[in-house]
């Protein structure tokens, strides 16, 4: 027979009490942990989206020979891309033209130099892969000048490329993040043999331009201005007719002086290269990119809107996601352009790009690439890119008559 079953004393509930409380309180200070790395991995995503950035190494030379003039390059998703291409050596000033894949295999590509480098010449490993190809305007051997235009932080650097006969349809080219001016070169040629004069130009915060109060980036929420200073110097040289190229983020300037321009009369039409359309998708897959989890990534965005993320990011003001959103604001928009995107971008998705070209297919042009990589258009395959831009600019009357 069981013995009847005794109440808990006074010590048996106060141990009870006590081990709850204990329970309790310990995971009170994991969520509180978690929440602390939650928020602090949050702010450092958001730091890095925010804070210029330089040239980062992304792949590793393995082997140079200067007696034949081939460079061997880690395989990554860029170095193994048909096409001509560049170099950043780090730790020198050596800048290299690549050409075509001579050899490969499952971890290296070997590339053919079109630089010409000597035999005793000695390169450290580590390098940046570029798209650029060109990196000095002299190299175009076209006229050029240099000039300053005075914007709202100070003088901006800016290349002006005159059209071969007098002309009053010019094209600004407005680079990406963490590049300056030179990424847009290879574009000068086009519309240079469209007849159409060429204003490669810098703004704030991005090493060739003055720094802004806060040294931060703004996505475009600011940027644009000095594009908008640009049309404005434009114009006074007898500009009619300005053509806005925006490459990566700078298509999200472009679009910004679109919708925001008080000199938008003037603006022609859009070409926009490999471009940020909306930043909430790029942030997105950034992060899925990065395998982080999707709170982290929505804090991220909250911090970047918010008045407290912006005394945390030290960025001067909240940046405004939604006004820099071209898909939400697609019924605002009125000049016609042209969208140039590979579906393999692997940094900025193509997702928005056809998300606009869907909402207004009354006034965007789509090509579509594949493979290309992010701004390797031109690279990846120059015919089909050169002739998409030569066909949308003759189309609406803007180039030289033939």
């Amino acid at each position: 027979m069981n013995a009847p079953r005794r109440a808990a004393g006074p010590r048996a509930s106060r141990r009870r009490t006590t081990g709850l409380r204990i329970a309790l309180s310990t995971l009170s200070l994991a969520l509180a942990a978690s929440a602390g790395a939650l928020g602090a991995v949050s702010l450092r995503v958001a730091r890095t989206v925010v804070r210029p950035a330089g040239r980062r190494p992304d792949t590793r030379i393995v082997r140079l020979d200067a007696a034949a003039q081939t460079i061997t390059l880690e395989r990554t998703p860029d170095t193994s891309l048909p096409g001509r291409y560049g170099l950043f050596t780090v730790g020198s000033a050596d800048y290299l033209r690549l050409g075509p894949i001579v050899a490969e295999d499952e971890t290296t590509v070997t590339r053919k130099l079109l630089t010409h480098v000597p035999a005793d010449g000695d390169l450290a490993p580590e390098a940046a892969f570029s798209g650029w190809y060109i990196d000095q305007p002299e190299h175009l051997h076209l006229p050029f000048r240099s000039l300053d235009i005075d914007t709202g932080v100070g003088a901006c650097p800016a290349w002006e490329f005159p059209a071969a006969s007098a002309t009053d349809v010019w094209v600004i080219q407005v680079h990406g993040r963490g590049t300056t001016r030179a990424e847009t070169l290879r574009a000068v040629p086009v519309f240079h043999d469209l007849g159409i004069t060429n204003l490669v130009v810098s703004y704030r915060n991005d090493g060739d331009a003055p720094r802004s109060p806060s040294g931060t980036y703004a996505l475009g929420a600011t940027e644009w201005r000095d594009v908008d200073a640009a049309i404005g110097y434009a114009r006074r040289q007898g500009a009619r007719h300005v053509i806005l190229m925006g490459w990566s983020m700078g298509g999200a300037l472009a679009l910004q002086a679109a919708l925001e321009s008080p000199h938008a009369d003037v603006i022609a039409g859009l070409v926009l290269e490999s471009p940020v359309v909306d930043w909430r998708t790029v942030l997105s897959f950034q992060g899925r990119l990065m395998r982080l989890p999707k709170p982290v990534v929505a804090l991220a965005e909250s911090t970047l809107v918010s008045n407290w993320g912006a005394t945390a990011l030290r960025s001067g003001e909240p940046i405004p996601l939604d006004r820099l959103d071209g898909v939400a604001r697609a019924k605002e928009l009125r000049h016609p352009m042209l969208i140039l995107h590979s579906d393999d971008d692997g940094f900025v998705p193509s997702d928005a790009s056809h998300a606009l070209a869907a909402a207004r297919p009354d006034i965007v042009t789509m090509e579509t690439f594949s493979v290309a990589r992010h701004t390797k258009l031109w690279n990846y395959d120059e015919t089909r890119w050169t002739d998409a831009i030569t066909r949308w600019v003759r189309e609406r009357g803007l180039a030289r008559a033939e």
